[in-house]
């Protein structure tokens, strides 16, 4: 059943005291779309808080007001009690509450209202009222539809327009994909809101620091493998590598899109060792599917040109894994090359 927006602005008419949710290892779409929808409900007399499993990048340590967000791993009572106090939840840039882990306990039987906003596909009954896109470019962008919506792009102040245009331009790579008119429309509301592009550009882009470098250095001429009857790069880190660069959360953001950079590339991918499992992070160009991958064989999944899974085999295992499947994906690699090439 499709969301009725006059019955969440009924439930908004009256002041709450809310909690809104994002997912683990939070990205710039959800930090973005967190911020950006609590600024705007504090404007409307609500209570807000934002709850976050886990910590938060440092290169977005410059959106108004990220310090208050109460992260659960290091402030799980303060959390708690947030939680506790609340009559109403939003549910952020995830669909699945194994997303948010721990925080997630006793709400699939809470009867408390949710209210999901979220891109992703395949979403599971996680809230009373369910917005959910995949044709989404992000979150950041169904936050400023759904405000929107609710009659109030004027309430769209600065700083919500600065949260909300961090997420989109994080989730687009800059954009360079999952666009649309209907992107570019929204973006052009918030630059008129106030954003301002080149100080958000720069503290996104332009804010790695020398250990960060040298890691990209490492990866790029040490840590890679190119498979060109494939089109496909690899990219993989061992615990040894998250050792010895201290690798802390963040650090890594960005390094498989670098494989990307190669015409004739049409599939990236990041495989990295972490002390209990195996991640994998994969990017495409134009119509190759990569959610399809994460989902049959890692599970996981997330969107055609960028998605991410998980292995309990070794790195070499997993690497080796990934290698073995791709010439099953070699027709839909060829022709989706072939069509990007003549777009």
């Amino acid at each position: 059943m499709e969301p009725n927006i006059s019955d969440v602005k009924a439930l908004l008419a009256q002041p709450k005291d809310i909690v809104i949710f994002s997912h683990r290892n939070p990205d710039g779409d959800a930090v973005g779309s967190s911020l950006g929808l609590s600024h705007y409900l504090k404007s409307q007399g609500h209570q807000v808080n934002i709850v976050l499993p886990s910590d938060y990048p440092d290169f977005l340590a410059f959106l108004p007001k990220v310090s208050d967000i109460i992260i659960y791993d290091d402030e799980t009572e303060e959390a708690r009690a947030a939680i506790k106090r609340a009559n109403l939840f939003f549910i952020l840039d995830f669909n699945s509450f194994d997303r948010i882990d721990k925080v997630a306990e006793g709400l699939d039987k809470d009867k408390r209202p949710r209210i999901m906003i979220d891109h992703h596909l395949f979403p599971e009954p996680v809230a009373d009222h369910m917005f959910s896109d995949p044709s989404a470019s992000s979150t950041c962008e169904m936050v400023y539809t759904f405000i929107d919506d609710l009659g109030h792009a004027g309430w769209v102040t600065k700083d919500v327009a600065d949260c909300l245009y961090t997420g989109i331009i994080t989730d687009t790579g800059g954009f360079k994909y999952a666009t649309s008119p209907r992107l570019f429309r929204t973006v052009a509301k918030l630059l008129e809101a106030g954003t301002d592009d080149n100080k958000i550009q720069d503290n996104i882009w332009n804010s790695m620091t020398e250990k960060q470098l040298r890691l990209l250095g490492h990866c790029l001429a040490n840590q890679m493998e190119l498979l060109p009857e494939l089109k496909t790069g690899i990219i993989w880190l061992t615990k040894e590598d998250y050792e010895h660069f201290d690798i802390k959360r963040g650090d890594t953001e960005g390094i498989v899109n670098y494989v990307l950079r190669m015409p004739g590339m049409m599939i990236a991918a990041f495989i990295h060792e972490q002390p209990t499992i195996v991640k994998m992070s994969l990017r495409s160009k134009g119509n190759m599917d990569v959610q399809q991958i994460c989902k049959s064989h890692f599970r996981g999944g997330g969107h055609r040109n960028a998605a991410g899974g998980a292995s309990f085999a070794p790195l070499g295992t997993t690497i080796n894994k990934f290698k073995k499947l791709l010439p099953d994906y070699a027709a839909e690699i060829d022709a989706a090359y072939l069509e990007f090439k003549n777009q």
